[in-house]
Parts: C-alpha cells; sequence; structure tokens
C-alpha cells in the first residue's frame, strides 16, 4: 500500500541508513511497514528467523520506496508485505528489470474499495456513482463547506494516490474532501462515527481490523477493466493526476513477502523459508487486531505467535 514522494523519500533514505549503520550486527535487516498486520508478520519473521536458524535480523521501519531500494542494493533483505497491483511498477523495475528482487510465490489473497457504515448505506449510498451526488453525499459533510468528508489513505501509501485518480475519474472529487492522515487516525474516526451512529464513508482494504469491530458495507463499483485503469504515480511524473484515469473498481489484490534476491546465495535456507510462508487473511486481521486494538508490542505479539505455531514454522524452515 506504501509509496513515498522523492522528497520524503530522501529524508527517509537518510534515516533509514543511519538505523542500519546502527544495526550492523545484525545478520539481516526487515523492512517494517507502518500498518499493523506488516509491523506483526515483520517481527514473526525476525523472531521465527532467530529461533530457526540462529540468523538475527532488525525490523526497521521504512517506507515501500525506501525498501526496494534497500532490497536492490543490499541493504535491505526482506520486505513482508507487498501488495499488488499498488506496487506494480516497483515490482516491474526490480523484479522483472533489475532482477535483483525476488517475490514468494505465496500471496494472501485481498481486496481493495470504498467501504461506509450500515448507517449510510441505509441512507441510500450503495454504489460508488451515488457519491456523484451532493444531495447523497451531504450526509458525510461535518463541517457545513457543501462537501462531504472521506479518508482515502495515509499520505505515505501508494492507494492513497490511486484512490485520489479514481474520485477524480469518478467525479466524486468535486463532491467529496478528499482526506490524508495516518491509519490510527482515520480508524478511530470511524470508530467515533459507528458510536454515534453517524454515517461515514472511508477507502478500505482487507483483510482489516475494521470488518471484526464494525458492520461494513463495500459499495459496489464497475468492474476492473484493465482498458480504464492507466496509473501514474506521482514519483513517475509530476503531472501524475493529469495523465491518469480509474473508471472501475480495483483489481483483485494480493500481497507477497519480497526479498533481495543475494539471499539465494547468501542464506539459501532463508530464501527457502520465505518462500513455504503462508499467512491467511484471517490471520492478517486478527495480527492487526492484537496491535491497533488491544495495543501489543509487535516484538511481544510475534514471540507468542511463533510459540503457538511452532510446528508450522518448523516447516517452513525444513531443508
Amino acid at each position: 500500500m506504501d509509496f513515498l514522494t522523492p522528497l520524503r523519500a530522501t529524508a527517509l533514505a537518510a534515516s533509514v541508513l543511519m538505523g542500519c549503520v546502527a544495526s550492523q550486527a545484525a545478520d539481516l535487516v526487515i523492512a517494517m511497514p507502518n500498518w499493523y498486520s506488516g509491523q506483526a508478520s515483520a517481527n514473526i519473521l525476525k523472531v521465527a528467523l532467530k529461533k530457526e536458524f540462529g540468523i538475527d535480523a532488525d525490523a526497521v521501519e521504512m517506507g515501500t520506496l525506501i525498501a526496494f531500494a534497500g532490497l536492490d542494493s543490499g541493504s535491505v533483505d526482506i520486505h513482508p508485505e507487498v501488495w499488488l497491483p499498488n506496487l506494480d511498477d516497483l515490482v516491474e523495475k526490480y523484479v522483472k528489470g533489475a532482477g535483483t528482487v525476488a517475490l514468494s510465490p505465496i500471496g494472501v489473497p485481498a481486496w481493495q474499495g470504498i467501504c461506509e457504515t450500515r448507517a449510510a448505506e441505509e441512507q441510500g449510498i450503495r454504489d460508488i456513482a451515488d457519491l456523484n451526488d451532493p444531495q447523497k453525499t451531504a450526509i458525510f459533510d461535518t463541517d457545513g463547506d457543501g462537501k462531504g468528508e472521506m479518508w482515502i489513505g495515509a499520505p505515505s501509501w501508494s492507494s492513497t494516490a490511486i484512490e485520489r485518480i479514481r474520485a477524480n475519474s469518478y467525479g466524486y472529487g468535486k463532491t467529496m474532501r478528499l482526506l490524508e492522515m495516518p491509519e490510527e487516525v482515520g480508524m478511530a474516526a470511524v470508530d467515533a462515527a459507528v458510536a454515534t451512529g453517524r454515517p461515514i464513508i472511508f477507502g478500505c482494504y482487507a483483510p482489516h481490523t475494521v470488518f471484526k469491530l464494525h458492520d461494513i458495507v463495500r459499495l459496489t463499483e464497475p468492474p476492473y477493466d484493465p482498458a480504464k485503469w492507466k496509473i501514474v504515480l506521482p514519483t513517475e511524473d509530476p503531472q501524475w493526476q493529469e495523465k491518469s484515469s480509474a473508471t472501475v473498481g480495483w483489481d483483485t489484490a494480493h500481497y507477497h513477502i519480497a526479498y533481495a534476491t543475494s539471499l539465494r546465495e547468501r542464506y539459501p535456507q532463508v530464501v527457502k523459508f520465505l518462500d513455504r510462508v503462508d499467512f491467511t487473511p484471517e490471520e492478517a486481521t486478527d495480527m492487526s487486531y492484537a496491535l491497533q486494538v488491544e495495543r501489543q508490542d509487535p516484538y511481544d505479539y510475534a514471540q507468542k505467535w511463533v510459540a503457538r505455531n511452532e510446528a508450522r514454522v518448523k516447516g517452513w524452515a525444513k531443508p
């Protein structure tokens, strides 16, 4: 889901470099995303690699653009959640082009779209086309400016830029104010809306904790059509919005572990391990719930997860 603007990427690259220098004693570096399931899975890999192979790995928080550059250069070894089709451009560049990055063959099924609470659905918002009607979107206007509000994702996510493209293409960019903020803030707004019975609409993806917590409805959309899906990201062109168009739903999504292909020579047993990791959507939801709702520490959660799934982890690590 994640990507960074060039300026933000440069700043973060410096901080990641400092973190990697401070972590030189570690055998491997795992890029840790800023969403909950990614933080949990990064730490599960960290704990499992130590337990099964005696390999010390550091989980370092960083954006996916920086992580892929690190995988390419050798300063990063593993990324636990590379979402597709969001990051197709990075896969094209580093996996298919440079050949410095590989994706595990087992992906976690996922989907993306626009969701609302049942209170919004009951007031007639059911299809994406309903958002072009200002009389209907008035139920989402909380500040009286004549536009409804919609959280579309964190500022650093690639999906956020794509949701802005979709809003402009469908037309509801004119009736809705598109909000970018950290996921924790966006989900807190959903919690508050549900608690007060207020309609709310937001960008969504699954697996995610929100479907475990609340009665959430996904808006219907035209099915994905590659001929109607032209995405140019901000990292590719400063005129990305003008050059993009997407008037259909997202393609079927999934995410994979990515790793530097140099691991095949340095740690071939780790590559076999990563290629066997098979998290399920239900487990990803549980991971997010543990970290987001129960406020469990990612590393502590990972230690307990690996202990509970000892036989399965050993199966991933078999010669």
